[in-house]
């Protein structure tokens, strides 16, 4: 070996190491590809320069060493081509070009690698030079794990120049008569095969037969694009890496089931939802802050609704801005665990936990709901209890929270690119997520029809009283129910939704994972892949509410609201009067609840009664001497 190669050889082989050993690759199984995609492999034309003229032109990707193109596979195959430029083997550009550019054949749909003498020779040839300088053979080039040579039960690649006089575990053959040259990669047909019907474009009859597959081609083992887990890994032998019932594997960064293109849309899909529940969030916390005193109970869980869902808006947008790869995975494969301060625990506290809350939330808002129509109570009298409902509302999550903390059951999101809890668990997702959701929607719809009924027996109590304004009252009666009922709706159908796309993911997970890793198991085409739909309506319905939560101040009160601001802050006149103070004389009431089942005191109460109408900050009182003087501080039910 001359000087001239010596470094790069051995820039060659640090590379060579570094790429086994320093992103924790794995030791792929040999020559599978492209299994756990949906769509059988596009062949295209070799244009990797190294790899053309090896005796096929045509090759698929992904490939087994995860290069979703021939640009990422060139790159890194001619890193290691002043190996194949001293000639330690002549088998090794045949080898390697299996490895990045694997073959593809129109009319052959299973992956077709090199056969294990082929290895084994480019090995024993090129392994001494490469000890001369202290680097092992990598581990994700063994040999042990390609067929042999004229098994019967799997096709491979040879080169024509030899045979196979025995089958060893030391594989060295001997060359042998150089007979008529045809093309490397013809599939070595095994002599089991009776029939012809096996044989060139009817290869594909015999795959697709169910009584010729053997157990090893149908076996369950970690094939690309899952990545096997080497010695190197922390998570080696450990039970949180598997797929199916396959141990010391792990699900590729951005998946094993979608395309480029449907990974690339789901990320522009979840950026542009998380950006219009930031906005529409903002808006009503910026109402909120600007006009507090016309946010009371029982309409201001509203508000702590809206600030959850404006820290879950952030925290996808902080996945967007520091990208997939930084907050889902480690390394090349899913991140199973997050532990300590990191991204993803950041990331996880902000959809998890605010997520939460803002079911807390909701339940509370329904809560108040029922305790202002149901049960007659005035709005002070529910503001006493605020403090409770905020320690609910925060501490329930809290302890959430520190149980998948805990417990490391943080894991990554391979389609959303966050960290989330019962990504790679069905048990944690129906412990952490689907059984808190489902009691929180249950506990909050049954507080919310129970008020209802109070509101229904209210009107058709106001009806059949009659008397002076009571058709008026009935209609507002009738308007606050309607707003009620939207926002309702507007809440528990996303939540249903969600709830039920957490738990068609918890049924047919394990089906998935045992798909990619045993993929001759019978079951129903449905159950061999995810939904893509199905996952973005998932992230589509968890940030709908935070963006139709804005619909409960969209009114004209919010308008006046931002007029008055910007009033103060550029000393724009006010013109409409709304700073003078305004008394209009009340035109006489007949005497109350005559006969009524209402009573003095209650928010549903205040609602029958028309105040005075009066500028904010206005001294006038809106007192009648012969009323309950607890219905003279009761505003009416809704303040929004």
């Amino acid at each position: 070996m001359t000087l001239l190669w010596t470094v790069p050889l051995l820039t060659s082989l640090v590379i060579l190491q570094c790429q086994a050993f320093g992103d924790m690759h794995a030791s792929p199984a040999p020559g599978m590809h492209h299994m756990g995609y949906s769509k059988e492999p596009k062949c295209e034309e070799i244009t990797i320069p190294m790899c053309r003229g090896i005796g096929y032109n045509m090759t698929s990707y992904p490939n087994e060493m995860n290069h979703e193109n021939q640009d990422d596979a060139g790159l890194e195959v001619h890193q290691f081509w002043p190996l194949v430029e001293i000639n330690c083997s002549p088998d090794l550009k045949f080898f390697l070009c299996s490895k990045y550019a694997p073959i593809c054949l129109e009319d052959y749909h299973k992956p077709l690698p090199v056969c294990r003498t082929v290895c084994q020779r480019a090995r024993d040839g090129c392994e001494p030079i490469m000890q001369r300088y202290s680097f092992p053979w990598p581990e994700r080039m063994a040999c042990e794990s390609l067929p042999l040579y004229g098994d019967t039960d799997n096709l491979c690649m040879e080169q024509p120049d030899y045979v196979n006089a025995a089958e060893g575990e030391s594989g060295h053959k001997e060359p042998a008569q150089k007979a008529t040259k045809k093309p490397p990669t013809s599939p070595t047909q095994t002599p089991a095969r009776d029939s012809g019907k096996c044989k060139g474009k009817n290869s594909k009859n015999c795959q697709n037969t169910p009584g010729e597959r053997t157990t090893k081609e149908c076996g369950c083992w970690c094939r690309p694009p899952l990545i096997s887990l080497g010695k190197e890994t922390i998570w080696y032998n450990t039970s949180v890496a598997k797929v199916g019932s396959v141990p010391n594997c792990a699900i590729p960064c951005k998946g094993a089931f979608f395309t480029h293109e449907e990974k690339e849309f789901a990320g522009v899909w979840i950026a542009l939802w998380s950006g219009l529940c930031f906005v529409s969030t903002l808006m009503t916390l910026s109402t909120f802050l600007i006009d507090t005193e016309r946010f009371k109970y029982p309409e201001r869980p509203i508000v702590f609704l809206s600030a959850c869902y404006f820290m879950v808006s952030i925290g996808y947008l902080t996945r967007v801005f520091l990208g997939h790869e930084e907050v889902a995975c480690d390394g090349r494969f899913i991140r199973y665990t997050a532990t300590g301060p990191s991204s993803c625990t950041l990331i996880f506290l902000l959809v998890y936990f605010f997520g939460m809350a803002s079911s807390v939330w909701w339940v509370v808002l329904s809560f108040t709901w029922f305790l202002s129509a149901g049960l007659k109570w005035g709005n002070e009298a529910i503001a006493k209890h605020s403090q409770y409902f905020h320690m609910a509302a925060w501490l329930i999550p809290s302890v959430q929270s520190v149980a998948v903390l805990l417990l490391t059951a943080v894991d990554g999101d391979p389609v959303a690119g966050i960290c989330y809890v019962g990504n790679m668990s069905t048990e944690n997702l129906r412990t952490f997520v689907l059984a808190p959701l489902f009691v929180y929607l249950v506990v909050g719809t049954t507080f919310l029809m129970a008020g209802f009924v109070s509101l229904f027996r209210i009107r058709s109590v106001i009806k059949q009283e009659g008397g002076l304004g009571a058709v008026t009252k009935a209609d507002k009666l009738e308007k606050l129910m309607i707003r009620i009922g939207i926002f309702s709706v507007l809440y528990t159908v996303p939540a249903t939704i969600v709830i039920g796309c957490y738990l068609y993911e918890a049924s047919f997970f394990d089906d998935w994972m045992t798909g990619l890793t045993c993929p001759c198991i019978n079951m129903d085409k449905t159950r061999e892949r995810p939904i893509y739909s199905v996952l973005m309506l998932k992230y589509f319905m968890a940030l709908a509410v935070g963006i139709t939560s804005g619909v409960w101040i969209w009114s004209g009160k919010t308008l006046d609201s931002w007029r008055r601001l910007w009033r103060r802050l550029f000393g724009t006149p006010d013109r409409s009067g709304a700073n003078q103070t305004l008394l209009n004389k009340r035109p006489p009431i007949p005497q109350p609840y005559v006969g009524s089942t209402l009573g003095p005191g209650s928010a549903t109460a205040s609602l029958l009664t028309t105040p005075y109408t009066q500028a904010p900050g206005s001294v006038a009182s809106t007192s009648h001497h012969h009323l309950h003087h607890h219905v003279l501080k009761q505003p009416p039910l809704s303040h929004v």
